[in-house]
């Protein structure tokens, strides 16, 4: 052919090529664009349907499911799938239709051929359908034991107090690393699966190319193929096959674990729900009426809580329910509110755990395979009704709306005080009223609750932020808060379930003339153990063992001296020298503005400026992809022989390229030959390409064996490391915002899985791809060292450029994405924790909306971006094509010269072709390393402000002499909160003997639990802050672990974590087995709880449940009571550790305590003035300071605060 003709066709075919490029260009913009929006907004409808669905559930299927379950699926599941479906399924389906449209090619130009070449396409089916089921069911196994981890994290996250004060950490860390080890040795059977699927797949690959060649030459030769460019094109076409085979298998892999991840969420988001009635009667002057209810918990079949019940809750009357713990009060509640149904109660057997890995006779993977016990069903009968109306054939919502509830532990959630009231609207005809009359509304109730005037002193008012479950209001304040969200929607029927438990004497009589004047109007159920809050109830109800006892007035059943009733009176008697009480009056409210003050204060937040500057920590910067890389390499170097391992197997794997372009130049020179020549060198040619198949398969093999291993153990190391980084943070961390407990339960779940991003498989494929790009350079520049220096000095820079920029903009979007998601992930972690307050104020429509809004927000913030970035992705997806026409205009003028030969321009030209493919591979990883890098930044951080001490670990000094106790001074304190810009204390001093019995009361917010947790070391005092002294040595000399083994702490609002009874008594000792069941049970004893558990049907093997959801708020309290006795300390800390319990229950446990004060030092914090008549010497509080000192005679003499005190929580 003339060179101008030659150069002609040249031109126009490279001008062809360039057209494809801006082609594709826009069609990869297309489907960046739209793959990346469709992966967005399913996973944000994936998100918004799984919470719907999830609230749409039955109290007690919630309750089963384990605690980090829903922010898993929240966070990590989802993320897994919306990675498989932006990033992976449309890279997938380009990759699937180049391969069905080159098959088509090839059948087009040779069918016979084109059937040999399909045969790789039968092959890798066969492979892939084989292999494919045993990684899905590894994969599915390796999910379950990561969501049993996060939420055994989850747990002790939502309990980190008790987890420090008990130094647990190491038991949590012993639990959770099971899961984790689990979750590894599942990973681990994966990894020689897929190596096995590559390895197959590559060797099928090469081989196939290798068989069509062969056929194709003996076909030529033969003269059945006239023309040689035939063969040529379908062997290109086989090439277009081998190259798109060998890159799906990466997104195959992501889909896979999509499709699990979606099962996950299905399972949820499909499952049954519960029925809800229809019926919306007038029950404005009705009874509600329990008709011969008996009653289990699905949880505890056989354990009967309601047994035969008849009772009648009169309309507008004040019903008062009392009794001892565990008798079926707080059953009563949840059978209103229908929590409960008396129904056949369905269960999602999915999501029950019926085992935990500190179970020693059962392993983890024994765990994950077992089902509960379906044939076991509880005992439900009877009927409640009203105005004739079964209770479960009333609409749902509707029910719940005529009611308002005040629980023991009220939940805030983190929004404004206004916000929080204003939720009690939610169902009502004011929902949807304008904002300034829902606040003349929730200042109305506010002033019922008495709750405004503290308020309205806030800096803020009522648009103060009350932190994460209002942890920065008093224990008085929430439970005011809760009252005016109970009535702020005029219900028809009110039940306070120990509204006034948790809150102090004065406080306590607040409430109570909120709640007298609330009662008047309306059908009240009052659950209560101080009987001095329902001596005006119009009836009461005595319960013990869920049957009805005693009935009848404060009057009547006082007169029966030998009644129930009165023992329980008795019971809280106190014991004053006064001759007269105090008449009721509201002139206390007046002082009620200096009580607030501390209170109130309190809840003002500062930003880090004013933090307590021993408390600070130093300010972390992030790191660049390079320097996370290094740390993490750095960290990873015992693991040097695997990842030794990588590299070389990617080098193999990469040299398989290099290698399959000077062979492909080879095939081709077969076609110039002809005769026993040509026969000979394709019989030859054939057979390498079997051995580069073969050397393929194998390096493959080995790169995702060893690279899945490594991934497996990276993962699982930085998962134990990043949790025990989070259990060993100061207390101050925690109290941050920006760390609540649902967004570190959502990192937990993914930021260690997001390392496996930069690691294994991924990394195996990027030093692939990196060691293709320089062996195709090499190569080039052998052959033909112009074609080369092109390639290294155009081709390259631009590839790597585009490719940059493209990383750059990929971490902006992964930052956004995970603020908002993990602000989104926050929010609805927070609400599902929350459960029965959504459901008791109806809130699930306005939470998925609020929710549905944030996951708007990041859909349109995401739009925006996606917008001009896609265009940028398209360009480096599409960029090889481009480079392709440079490199085929140019060696195509350089063969025309004569300056190259043909096998040095096909060399060169498959090898910048398979270049481009392998730099677009490096680039692909670009928003895995994204995301990857910033989850290692949010890990380093951690890693840098974790407390390093550990128990033993140091030469520091432990408390001396301790035998017959602990004296204990303040001295000169100044303390503020660290998050708080208000002074607790300001030159606070106290000193408390050895085996003395301290107790401390006052108002809610005057410093009393401040004081205990300073004692705890949850924070320390700077050295300008006075000293804390324990026997005459500074406690911020001793190593904070073991200081605390001689300390036990019983908090006001006793926590719960999942396993047995005997396993939450034990927490926080170092050998558990080393405990005899008999001191187990002496302590239990001693708690007076231990004939409740020895009637179980498993005793002290008993399943706790979720947050002890199975027991009664006094039981919890008494097994928390036990899990401090156990400890032995010399200083026993009591922080309302009886205001759960019932009066009779009380006496004794407080007779336990009397015992327990032998040879130890007590503290007690009480509301309840009759628990602490014996305190050797109780300090009265008020605005961090202490008024008055004394004996309880001592102060009832000097007819003072506390005298006040007293008359204000006498009984007549």
């Amino acid at each position: 052919m003339p060179r101008d003709d030659f150069e002609r066709i040249l031109n126009r075919q490279a001008l062809y090529i360039m057209a494809l490029f801006l082609g594709r260009w826009v069609l990869n913009t297309v489907n960046k664009y739209c793959f990346r929006m469709i992966g967005i907004r399913l996973s944000s409808a994936i998100r918004l349907r799984y919470l719907q669905a999830l609230f749409a559930q039955s109290i007690h299927v919630i309750d089963s499911m384990p605690p980090g379950a829903p922010a898993t699926a929240i966070t990590a599941t989802t993320n897994t799938l919306q990675l498989g479906i932006s990033e992976r399924l449309g890279t997938m389906l380009v990759y699937l239709t180049t391969i069905v449209s080159a098959i088509i090619i090839a059948f087009v130009w040779s069918w016979d051929l084109a059937l040999v070449t399909s045969s790789l396409i039968l092959y890798t089916l066969v492979v892939v359908s084989v292999i494919l089921p045993f990684i899905v069911k590894s994969q599915t196994a390796t999910l379950k034991a990561e969501a049993e981890g996060t939420s055994i994290a989850s747990e002790a996250l939502g309990g980190i107090r008790l987890v420090l004060a008990c130094g647990g950490q190491s038991h949590i860390l012993s639990r959770y690393e099971t899961w984790v080890q689990e979750a590894h040795k599942q990973a681990q059977k994966t990894a020689p699966l897929i190596g096995a699927q590559l390895g197959l797949v590559y060797f099928g690959i090469f081989g196939a190319f290798g068989l069509s060649f062969w056929y194709g030459s003996q076909k030529y030769i033969a003269n059945s193929i006239e023309n040689s460019g035939v063969v040529i094109i379908v062997l290109m076409s086989v090439m277009m096959i081998i190259t798109s085979l060998g890159f799906i298998s990466t997104p195959l892999i992501a889909i896979s674990k999509a499709m699990v991840a979606a099962c996950e969420l299905l399972t949820v988001i499909d499952a049954p729900l519960p029925p809800s009635g229809s019926l919306q009667p007038d029950i404005s002057s009705e009874d509600v009426i329990f008709d011969n209810v008996n009653f289990e918990y699905p949880s505890r079949p056989g354990v009967k809580v309601l047994d035969a019940l008849n009772l009648r809750l009169k309309s507008g009357q004040n019903t008062a329910l009392v009794g001892s713990s565990g008798s079926g009060k707080s059953t009563i509640v949840g059978l209103l509110e229908r929590w409960y149904s008396l129904r056949d109660q369905h269960m999602l057997e999915q999501v029950v755990v019926t085992k935990t890995p500190g179970d020693s006779k059962d392993t983890a993977s024994e765990a994950l395979d077992e089902q509960p016990d379906a044939s076991v069903k509880p005992t439900l009968s009877g009927s409640i009704t009203i105005a004739g109306n079964n209770l479960e054939d009333l609409d749902l919502k509707w029910w719940r709306a005529q009611i308002g509830i005040v629980q023991q532990e009220p939940f805030l959630f983190n929004d404004t005080i206004f916000g929080n009231v204003a939720n009690g609207l939610v169902g009502t005809k004011w929902e949807d009223e304008p904002e300034a009359q829902k606040l003349e509304l929730v200042r109305e109730a506010c002033h019922e609750a008495y709750a405004h005037d503290f308020i309205d002193r806030l800096p803020d008012g009522y648009n103060t932020k009350v932190g994460d479950g209002g942890v920065k209001l008093s224990g008085g304040q929430k439970q005011r808060i809760a009252i005016a969200r109970s009535i702020v929607k005029r219900p028809r029927i009110i039940i306070f379930d120990e509204a006034t438990s948790a809150v102090d004497a004065k406080s306590e009589k607040i409430i109570q003339l909120a709640l007298d004047r609330i009662a008047s109007s309306r059908t009240t159920i009052t659950i209560a153990h101080r009987l001095s809050t329902i001596r005006k109830a119009d009836h009461i109800v005595v319960l013990k063992q869920g049957q009805v006892i005693e009935q009848g007035t404060h009057e009547s059943l006082t007169k029966d001296t030998s009644s129930a009733y009165s023992a329980l009176i008795r019971a809280q008697s106190l014991h004053t020298t006064a001759a007269e009480t105090l008449e009721p009056d509201t002139s206390f409210l007046k002082a009620d503005a200096a009580t607030e003050k501390a209170g109130g204060h309190s809840i003002q937040t500062t930003t880090l400026d004013h933090l307590n500057t021993f408390e600070k920590n130093p300010v972390f910067e992030s790191q660049s992809l390079f320097h996370s890389f290094k740390e993490l390499l750095l960290n990873q170097r015992t693991h040097w022989l695997a990842l030794l391992g990588i590299v070389l197997s990617a080098m193999a794997v990469a040299a398989a390229t290099p290698i399959q372009a000077w062979l492909f130049a080879k095939v081709l020179g077969v076609f110039l030959l002809s005769g026993d020549d040509a026969k000979r060198r394709a019989d030859f040619w054939g057979l390498m390409w079997l051995v580069l198949a073969a050397g393929s398969g194998i390096a493959n093999l080995f790169e995702g064996w060893i690279g899945l291993r490594v991934q497996a153990s990276v993962s699982a190391v930085y998962k134990k490391q990043y949790f025990t980084d989070m259990l060993y943070q100061r207390l101050s961390f925690f109290d941050k915002d920006t760390n609540s407990h649902g967004t570190l339960s959502s990192r937990i779940a993914s930021d260690a899985k997001m390392l496996e991003e930069v690691f294994g498989l991924n990394l195996a494929a990027a030093l692939s791809g990196a060691f293709n790009v320089v062996g195709c350079i090499i190569i080039s520049l052998v052959f033909a060292w112009k074609l080369g220096l092109v390639a290294l000095f155009v081709t390259m820079p631009i590839m790597l450029g585009s490719g940059f920029w493209k990383y750059r903009h990929e971490v902006r979007f992964d930052q956004m994405n995970s603020q908002v998601f993990g602000d989104s992930s926050q929010f609805a972690t927070e609400a599902i924790g929350a459960i029965r307050t959504v459901s008791a104020l109806t809130m699930e429509n306005t939470i998925t909306g609020r929710y549905s809004k944030l996951l708007d927000g990041h859909v349109q913030a995401a739009h925006r971006k996606a917008l001009w970035t896609s265009g940028l992705y398209g360009f480096v997806d599409s960029a090889g094509l481009g480079c392709q026409a440079l490199i085929f205009w140019y060696g195509g003028r350089l063969l025309a010269s004569g300056e190259y030969g043909f096998e040095a321009f096909f060399v060169c030209y498959m090898a910048m072709i398979q270049g481009a493919e392998a730099a677009s591979q490096v680039l692909s990883v670009a928003p895995n390393t994204a995301q990857a890098t910033a989850a290692a930044n949010r890990i380093f951080e951690i890693q840098s402000s974790a407390d390093q001490e550990r128990a033993g670990s140091s030469d520091k000094k432990s408390i001396p002499d301790t035998d017959g106790g602990v004296r204990v001074e303040l001295r000169d304190v100044f303390f503020k909160y660290p998050t708080r810009d208000v002074q607790v204390f300001e030159d606070l001093n106290i000193s408390i003997e050895k085996g003395q019995y301290a107790a401390f009361v006052g108002p809610s917010g005057c410093g009393k639990t401040t004081i205990i947790s300073l004692l705890e070391r949850f924070y320390d005092l700077g050295p300008e802050q006075g000293v804390i002294l324990c026997n005459g040595v500074n406690i911020n000399d001793m190593n904070v672990y073991d200081y605390r083994r001689n300390l036990s702490l019983v908090a006001q609002e006793p926590t719960m974590f999942r396993g047995t009874v005997r396993d939450n008594i034990l927490f926080g000792i170092s050998d558990p087995s080393a405990v005899p069941d008999e001191k187990i049970h002496q302590v239990c004893r001693d708690a007076l709880i231990h004939d409740f558990i020895a009637s179980l049907p498993q005793g002290y093997d008993t399943d706790v449940g979720q947050k002890g959801v199975a027991m009664s708020g006094g039981q919890k309290q008494r097994i928390a009571i036990a899990r401090a006795l156990i400890r032995d300390p010399k200083l026993l800390l009591l922080d309302e550790a009886t205001s759960a319990l019932d009066s009779e229950s009380e006496k004794i446990v407080q007779a336990a305590f009397e015992r327990a004060r032998n040879g130890r030092t007590m503290i007690a914090v009480a509301h309840r003035l009759s628990t602490i008549q014996s305190a050797d010497v109780i300090f009265v509080f008020d605005d961090g300071k202490v008024v008055e000192k004394g004996s309880h005679a001592e102060l009832v003499t000097k007819r003072g605060v506390y005298w006040e005190m007293c008359q204000n929580q006498a009984l007549d």
